[in-house]
């Protein structure tokens, strides 16, 4: 992989640094990846990316999850062009936001209103504005490491943050129903909801999957006082479900917040309600200048559609499956141990006893030098675009990968 100092890689970097806080800001920074990562990239197609440099490598991060159907997908395009034909941020919105909500509003289980906004921390502040609309309180539980985005009051990187945007939030322990009862009581009449992962997604750690009868806790815990549960369903939405991620265990949350996966990469996010929160919703003013544009609204109509073709839940899940079987028997071979954990369609990859991450970095760079882009400490994403070609190029690359760390 070129990295030499004339590649327009370094070329790039230098000239960001001139014009940019670091060079780069926020997830989208390399700073915290191994020397080697490319920063930018010159085009993407199906799960593929070419980086400024022209390397070709199969991408296992799809943008950070957006790519649900993988880059570029035709029908998703030709609709996206259609609407751009027509029209997108206008004076008012198009009449595809009224079809797009219902179509949401069918797809989701709890759901019987949608409000759109742009990106996952639109979505998770204003799921907690409609909480204390209707409850009149103000206390947010929420997992202790867990991440809901980049707001005041959830960024994991508080500089110029004052304390009191952060004072009302109460942390628990996921998957710990003592804990969140601890927590609720230490709230006592100031108890507006609960906001939850479905699945526990933390970075740089093992990810869990919710315990079934702690997800049912929160769901009583907040009927009993009042409160509003709300899903965080930015990061796992159309993955694990195709519905609300905890649809599946019989549990539904009175608000859900999505992002990521609604467009297959155009910009949109969508906080989804039940009739019990509508006045709470109605009373509120929020809103944004491209809030309502037309054409990521069309995008993720096409998105639907093609589920309503294509499994797409079963295919990722299968392929991610094969994925963690592949590796896990290759780091056995190799004398490694692997902890592969969360879903298997949003894999997290870690090696035991590597608490500075020198083993799994050192893993990831052998895989980015030969084709394959994975990440050291952040859960991964497969989409619709990825085949089993894919993951037996990938499980060959992994393989050299293993065996030239283990030298």
């Amino acid at each position: 992989m070129n990295r030499a100092t004339n590649s327009r890689e370094v070329s790039l970097r230098e000239r960001a640094k001139r014009v940019i806080p670091a060079g780069m800001y926020g997830h989208q920074s390399v700073a915290r990846l191994p020397e080697g990562y490319p920063q930018f990239f010159e085009r993407s197609e199906g799960c593929r990316l070419w980086d400024s440099d022209g390397n070709e490598l199969i991408d296992y991060m799809c943008a950070y999850g957006p790519n649900l159907l993988g880059y570029h997908h035709p029908a998703v395009e030709a609709a996206a062009a259609a609407q751009q034909g027509k029209g997108d941020a206008m004076t008012g919105p198009s009449d595809v936001m009224v079809d797009y909500a219902e179509r949401l509003v069918d797809t989701i289980g709890h759901a019987d209103w949608a409000v759109f906004t742009k990106n996952g921390s639109d979505s998770t502040s204003a799921c907690i504005q409609v909480a204390r609309a209707h409850t009149g309180k103000h206390k947010i539980l929420i997992a202790e490491g867990s991440y809901h985005g980049a707001s005041f009051w959830s960024t994991p990187r508080p500089s110029g943050v004052p304390d009191d945007d952060r004072r009302h939030l109460v942390r628990f322990q996921y998957n710990n129903i003592e804990s969140l009862e601890q927590a609720v009581a230490e709230v006592a009449d100031d108890f507006s909801g609960i906001l939850v992962t479905p699945y526990r997604h933390d970075a740089m750690v093992d990810n869990a999957a919710v315990d079934v009868a702690f997800a049912h806790r929160c769901r009583e815990l907040a009927d009993r006082h009042d409160a509003v549960l709300i899903v965080d369903d930015v990061r796992a939405g159309f993955r694990m479900a195709r519905d609300c991620s905890w649809a599946g265990i019989g549990v539904e949350p009175d608000l859900s917040a999505w992002g990521k996966v609604l467009a297959n990469g155009y910009p949109i996010s969508a906080h989804l309600g039940n009739e019990r929160v509508r006045p709470a919703a109605e009373s509120m003013f929020i809103t944004g200048s491209y809030w309502f544009a037309a054409v990521p609204m069309a995008a993720g109509l096409a998105v639907l559609n093609v589920m309503d073709e294509v499994d797409v839940v079963a295919h990722v899940e299968g392929l991610g499956t094969q994925l963690r079987d592949g590796l896990a028997e290759q780091a056995n071979r190799h004398g490694f141990d692997l902890h592969q954990t969360g879903p298997v369609q949003m894999p997290q990859i870690l090696f035991a006893d590597d608490p500075e991450r020198k083993t799994g970095d050192a893993w990831c760079l052998e895989c980015l030098k030969r084709g394959i882009y994975l990440h050291p400490w952040h859960n991964m994403f497969l989409s619709l675009a990825h085949t089993e070609a894919d993951i037996a190029q990938t499980l060959d690359v992994t393989d050299a990968a293993f065996a030239s760390i283990r030298r």
